[in-house]
């Protein structure tokens, strides 16, 4: 893990990859927990026949269950030593390229795109690529925004 002394350390990582998380496994049972908890119950996620009919090899991830394991992932990568406080602020651009099958194992690469004042601190662009074991396509690319506050 990369541990990073301020935001003045931070800024001058802007184009740098800030690391790679370790390998999550994609199992049903967390797929369906994360249909439980957002009421998304679309069946290519939890009926595996539904997923082999619709051409998917059976059941999927959701894309945005993809998409909640960043900052879970960005913990593995890296500490921000100095801000009282850092927030999701929201996303720039989301691709969802690649299905997540189940029992899949995906990681996350973290590269550092800006790093720009605002009130009290300073937003921060991460684009982050979720990468699928065995796969040469991505399963998403994002531009995620995190708030620091001084």
């Amino acid at each position: 893990m990369l541990t990073l002394n301020g935001i003045a350390e931070l800024e001058q990582r802007v184009g740098q990859d800030l690391g790679t998380s370790d390998w999550h496994h994609v199992t049903q049972d967390r797929i369906t927990a994360f249909a439980d908890a957002t009421d998304d119950f679309e069946q290519i996620h939890l009926d595996e026949a539904r997923g082999r009919q619709a051409g998917l090899g059976g059941t999927i991830a959701h894309g945005l269950y993809t998409l909640s394991l960043g900052p879970k992932f960005l913990y593995e990568i890296y500490s921000l030593d100095g801000p009282s406080l850092g927030l999701n602020y929201g996303f720039e651009k989301v691709r969802f390229l690649n299905p997540v099958k189940v029992n899949s194992r995906i990681r996350m690469t973290a590269t550092l795109k800006a790093v720009d004042p605002i009130p009290g601190g300073h937003r921060v662009t991460i684009t982050q690529t979720f990468e699928i074991q065995g796969q040469e396509k991505p399963a998403a690319v994002a531009d995620s925004v995190v708030a620091y506050f001084d």
